[in-house]
């Protein structure tokens, strides 16, 4: 089993070949000779990743343990600065880039926005949003950010009526009776060329909520299930 370290530094240089869309277990180099440059360099507690990294050659085995992205190893100065989400409905085509909060306050017409864009995209009705949900979507972006995957979050769903939901359920779609996305606490979410298991392992090294893992295979992928309520994970 690779350690952490070893781990991260490989997870970085896939995701600057553009290859963390696909399951990293199991994954092979391309070009066993081939380098590949790191969008940026990080710390934490994996130390600094640095600014080019052998591929390995041939098969890299191994599973990614479950902190391989930490939100536990921030610091306070993460916390303090600005917060911008750069966010995208794909059902709509809605794309925006809007900060929220700075100063240590959430900025009114930044966090009625948010809660417009996370409407429900069917009944296209707008419910107030946790605000915690945004510090976790927001804290995830800027995680991965400072290792070079500058993407926006793509939100799949957001507020969903009782309705949406009802319908949902009767389309075979994965959503609980009483889901949380009708009292505006959750979201689904993707980044793209972000591996599924490794930012769901980010969101959940948040501890703020639940984490649900929705694994589905084509081009576009599964999805995460991020929310406000109890601590807990499961795969859909």
């Amino acid at each position: 089993m690779a350690s952490r370290r070893e781990f991260l530094h490989q997870g970085l240089c896939l995701s600057a070949l553009g290859a963390l869309s696909t399951p990293l277990a199991g994954c092979a180099a391309s070009n066993p000779s081939a380098t590949a440059v790191a969008a940026g360099s990080g710390s934490g507690r994996g130390g600094n990743v640095p600014a080019r990294i052998q591929v390995p050659a041939g098969p890299v085995e191994m599973a990614p343990p479950p902190d391989i992205f930490d939100a536990q190893a921030l610091d306070l100065e993460f916390w303090l600065k600005p917060r911008t989400l750069s966010v995208i409905r794909p059902q709509s085509g809605e794309k925006a880039r809007v900060l929220y909060w700075r100063d240590g306050e959430v900025i009114d017409s930044a966090y009625q926005e948010l809660c417009h864009i996370l409407r429900d995209v069917n009944g296209k009705e707008t419910a107030p949003i946790d605000p915690k949900l945004f510090e976790t979507l927001w804290g995830t972006q800027a995680f991965v950010a400072r290792y070079g995957i500058e993407q926006p979050l793509e939100i799949l769903s957001g507020y969903r009526t009782a309705r949406s939901n009802a319908r949902l359920i009767e389309q075979g779609v994965p959503a609980a009776r009483q889901s949380l996305h009708i009292e505006g606490k959750a979201a689904d979410i993707r980044i793209a060329n972000l591996n599924a298991e490794v930012l769901g392992g980010l969101v959940r090294s948040f501890r703020q909520g639940g984490v649900g893992f929705y694994y589905r295979a084509g081009a576009s992928g599964g999805w995460i299930h991020v929310d406000t309520g109890l601590k807990r994970s499961w795969k859909g």
